[in-house]
C-alpha cells in the first residue's frame, strides 16, 4: 500500500513557477512584497517640471543613495530605504531624463517590496522609451516574482499575461539571448500554450546547442505533452561526454513512467557516477533496484540516503520494507520508528508497524495500533473518500486477521462486515473475507449465503462471482460452477483472472486437463514477472496433487530461480520434499527460510515440524507441531501430523486423540478438501492403535 508518492517529475506548473522564481530573485528583499495590481500597468508617474540639469548634484546625490541602499541590505533597517529613495528623487530631480537613475530607483522599489512603485517607475520608463531593454527586464522579473508568490483566479492570469507580454518585447529587443527565450517558454508552458512554448525552448536551443538547460526544458515539455518517446530522444541528442547528472536523472525519470527500469537503472547509475550528492538520482536507483528485485543493493541505497538526508521520513519506510522482505523484523521496527516523529500524521508509518509486529507475534499491540488508525479515520457522516475507503479497509482487513488468527471468529466476522458496509471495491474485499472466514471454520453453508448476498449486493463485481463459482462447486454444484465462471470471460486482458479462477475450480474437481488449459490461457495474458511466477506456482500446485512429484518440483524450482525469497514456493517445495522423505536437509532449509519470511504463518510451522519428524528430531518437531496446531486447530493434517509423532514416541492414547480428531475435521470438510487415501490411512492407524491401548488395559 503506498500512502505517500515517491518523488518523480515535478508537476508542470510547481517546476515551472519554480524556475522562473529563481530567475526573478535578486537579493531579497527588506519586507515582504506585494502583488502588482494589474490596473497599474494603465498608470504613469506624472512628468516632472522642466529643470535645469546638474550633472554634479545628481552624481552626489546618487553616490548618497547607492551609499543608504548598501546599507539597506547590510543592516535591514527602515529607516535606510526612505533615506537612498529620497536621494535617487534628489538625483533625479537633477536629472530628469537619467534612465540610469530611474531604473535603479524601480530596482530599489522592487528589492524592498514596494512593487507598486516599483511597477510606476518602469512604466514610466518605458513610456518614454519603449525599447528600455532595462525597463523591460526589470518590469518581467517584477511579474515573474509575483506569480512565484502563489496569486490565484483572476489576478493570477493577469500577471501572467504581463509578464508574456513583457519578456515578447524583451525576446524581439534581444533576440540572441537563450535566456529570456527559456523563460517565456516557460512562460507559454505555465500559459498551457505549448506549441509557443515549444518555439521558444527550439530557439534556444539553436542559439546554443549544447544548453542542457535547453534541451532538458524542451524534454520535460515532450513529456508532459505524453511524448515521452520523444523526450528521450531529446535527452539523447546530448553526446554522452556531456551528459550531467541532471540530464541522466531526468532520463531515468522519464524511463520509470515507461516502466523500462533496466533503463532506469542505467540512467540513475550514470547520474550518481557523476553527482553522489544527488539525493533524486539517489532515491530512483533505489527504488528501480527495488523494482529490478535486487533487495540488498536497494537497501544500501537507502541507507546512503538516509543518513545523507536523515529528515526524509520516506528513506527510513523503504529501508524498513526492505528489512521486513529480509524477515529482519528488528531492524525494520527500528527503522519506522525513525521515521514516526518525522512524519507524526502519517498513516502509513503506524500500519507498517502493526505489519510487522503481527509478524513478530504481537498481535495485542499490533490490534491496538490498528485501532487507533480505524477510530483517527472515523468520520461520523460515514462519508469517505475512496482514499479514505481504501485505508479504512486497509486497517480494518488487517485487524480482522489477528482475529482469525487467534481463533475469534466472530470479531473477524464483525470487522470484515465494516469493510463489505463500505460499499464498491472495498465492500467487495470485505464479502471476501468474510466468505473466507466461514470456510477456515468450515461453514460451508454460511459462506454460500455470504457470497450469494454479495452478488446480489454487487453484481457487477468479478471476484465475487468468481468466489460464487467456486462456492457452487464445492457444494457440489460443478457444472453450475463451471458455467458462472466462463461467463465472466470477455476475450480481454482481465480474463487472467478468470481463467486462474477456473484453473482453481477445475483443480478442486480433479479435472487436470480443464485446470492445465486454464492456465496456459492465464499465461498468455501474464505480462508481470510476478503474474508469470503465480501461474508457475497454481501448475507445480496441481502436478504434485496428481503426484507428478518430479514435475512440480521442475515447477517451484523454476520460481525459486525468478524469486528465491517466494516464501509459497519455498514452503510447498520443502513439504513436498519432507512429505516424500527425500532431500531432509534441503527440505528443512528451504522451509526455515520461508519461515524467516513469514514466522507466524502456521502451515509453515506444521512445514517444519514434519521436516524434523522426518529427521527424527522429535522434540523439535513436537514443539513446532504443537505452535500450528494452536494457530489453526482445525486442521486435519496438522492433526494428523501430531499423531503420527505420539505414535512414534510411544504415547499412543495422544495419537488416538489427534487422528479421531482428523477424521472429525476431514469429516466436515468438502470433497475438494479431501485426499480419501489420507482418510483411509488414517482410520486404519487409528484402529491399529485402539487395538494397542486395549491390550496394554
Amino acid at each position: 500500500m503506498t500512502f505517500v508518492k515517491l518523488r518523480t517529475l515535478i508537476p508542470v506548473p510547481a517546476l515551472i513557477l519554480f524556475s522562473l522564481s529563481c530567475f526573478a530573485q535578486g537579493n531579497p528583499p527588506a519586507t515582504q512584497p506585494s502583488s502588482p495590481a494589474p490596473a497599474a500597468a494603465q498608470q504613469s508617474v506624472p512628468a516632472a517640471p522642466a529643470k535645469k540639469v546638474d550633472h554634479a548634484a545628481s552624481y552626489y546625490h546618487y553616490g548618497l543613495a547607492h551609499t543608504y541602499e548598501q546599507m539597506v541590505f547590510l543592516y535591514g533597517r527602515s529607516e535606510y530605504v526612505s533615506k537612498a529613495i529620497e536621494e535617487y528623487r534628489l538625483a533625479l530631480e537633477n536629472d530628469p531624463s537619467s534612465e540610469f537613475l530611474a531604473s535603479g530607483l524601480s530596482e530599489l522599489y522592487a528589492r524592498t517590496g514596494r512593487i507598486r512603485d516599483a511597477v510606476l517607475e518602469a512604466q514610466d520608463m518605458i513610456k518614454r522609451d519603449p525599447n528600455n531593454l532595462e525597463a523591460r527586464k526589470l518590469l518581467g522579473r517584477i511579474y515573474l516574482r509575483s506569480m512565484g508568490e502563489g496569486q490565484s483566479g483572476t489576478q493570477s492570469q493577469e500577471i501572467l499575461k504581463l509578464a508574456i507580454e513583457q519578456y515578447e518585447s524583451i525576446v524581439k529587443l534581444e533576440p540572441k539571448a537563450i535566456e529570456s527565450h527559456l523563460v517565456l517558454g516557460r512562460l507559454y508552458m505555465v500559459n498551457k500554450d505549448l506549441v509557443k512554448a515549444e518555439a521558444e525552448f527550439k530557439a534556444a536551443i539553436q542559439l546554443e546547442p549544447t544548453s542542457e538547460e535547453a534541451i532538458t526544458t524542451l524534454a520535460y515539455l515532450y513529456n508532459e505533452e505524453g511524448d515521452s518517446k520523444r523526450a528521450v530522444a531529446t535527452l539523447n541528442t546530448v553526446p554522452e561526454a556531456a551528459r550531467t547528472a541532471k540530464l541522466y536523472t531526468m532520463l531515468g525519470s522519464i524511463y520509470d513512467q515507461q516502466k523500462d527500469v533496466k533503463a532506469a537503472l542505467g540512467a540513475y547509475k550514470q547520474a550518481v557516477v557523476l553527482d553522489h550528492d544527488n539525493l533524486d538520482a539517489l532515491r530512483g536507483l533505489a527504488q528501480n533496484l527495488m523494482n529490478d528485485n535486487q533487495p540488498e543493493a536497494a537497501l544500501v541505497q537507502f541507507l546512503a540516503l538516509e543518513e545523507a538526508d536523515p529528515q526524509d521520513a520516506q528513506t527510513a519506510v523503504q529501508a524498513s520494507k526492505i528489512y521486513q522482505h529480509m524477515g529482519k523484523f528488528d531492524l525494520a521496527l527500528e527503522q519506522l520508528r525513525k521515521a514516526e516523529p518525522l512524519e507524526p500524521e502519517s498513516l502509513e508509518i503506524p500500519y507498517n508497524e502493526a505489519i510487522i509486529l503481527t509478524a513478530q507475534g504481537n498481535n495485542d499491540e499490533a490490534a491496538e495500533i490498528l485501532k487507533k488508525l480505524i477510530i483517527a479515520t472515523t468520520k461520523a457522516s460515514g462519508n469517505y473518500t475512496p482514499q479514505e475507503q481504501g485505508n479504512r479497509a486497509l486497517f480494518l482487513n488487517r485487524l480482522g486477521n489477528i482475529y482469525r488468527d487467534e481463533g475469534r471468529p466472530l470479531l473477524a466476522l464483525e470487522t470484515f462486515r465494516k469493510i463489505a458496509d463500505l460499499g464498491g471495491e472495498q465492500g467487495a474485499r470485505g464479502y471476501q473475507e468474510i466468505i473466507e472466514t466461514y470456510r477456515e471454520q468450515k461453514q460451508w453453508s454460511e459462506a454460500t449465503k455470504a457470497a450469494q448476498e454479495a452478488v446480489k449486493k454487487l453484481p457487477n463485481d468479478k471476484t465475487l462471482k468468481m468466489v460464487l463459482a467456486t462456492q457452487l462447486a464445492d457444494d457440489g454444484k460443478g457444472e453450475e460452477g463451471i458455467q458462472t465462471a466462463r461467463s465472466l470471460l470477455k476475450n480481454t486482458a482481465d480474463d487472467r483472472e478468470t481463467y486462474l479462477g477456473l484453473s482453481q475450480i477445475y483443480a478442486r474437481l480433479k479435472r487436470w486437463k480443464d485446470a492445465e488449459d486454464a492456465l496456459v490461457q492465464a499465461d498468455k495474458l501474464s505480462t508481470r514477472d510476478e503474474d508469470k511466477e503465480y501461474v508457475l506456482f497454481l501448475q507445480g500446485a496441481n502436478c504434485e496433487r496428481q503426484k507428478k512429484y518430479e514435475l512440480a518440483e521442475q515447477k517451484f524450482r523454476q520460481i525459486l530461480q525468478l524469486d528465491p525469497n517466494n516464501t509459497m514456493t519455498l514452503n510447498y517445495l520443502g513439504y513436498m520434499l519432507a512429505d516424500r522423505n527425500v532431500h531432509l536437509e534441503e527440505a528443512l532449509d528451504l522451509i526455515k527460510k520461508a519461515l524467516a519470511l513469514d514466522p507466524q504463518n502456521g502451515a509453515y510451522l506444521d512445514s517444519l515440524g514434519w521436516a524434523y519428524f522426518r529427521l527424527g528430531n522429535y522434540d523439535q518437531a513436537e514443539a513446532n507441531l504443537r505452535k500450528a496446531s494452536d494457530k489453526t486447530p482445525n486442521d486435519a493434517t496438522i492433526q494428523d501430523h501430531l499423531a503420527e509423532l505420539y505414535a512414534k514416541t510411544g504415547r499412543l492414547q495422544l495419537a488416538a486423540t489427534h487422528w479421531e480428531h482428523a477424521l472429525d475435521e476431514w469429516n466436515k470438510s468438502v470433497p475438494a478438501d479431501v485426499d480419501q487415501d489420507d482418510v483411509t490411512r488414517v482410520q486404519k492407524k487409528l484402529e491399529t492403535v485402539k487395538v494397542r491401548l486395549a491390550q496394554q488395559k
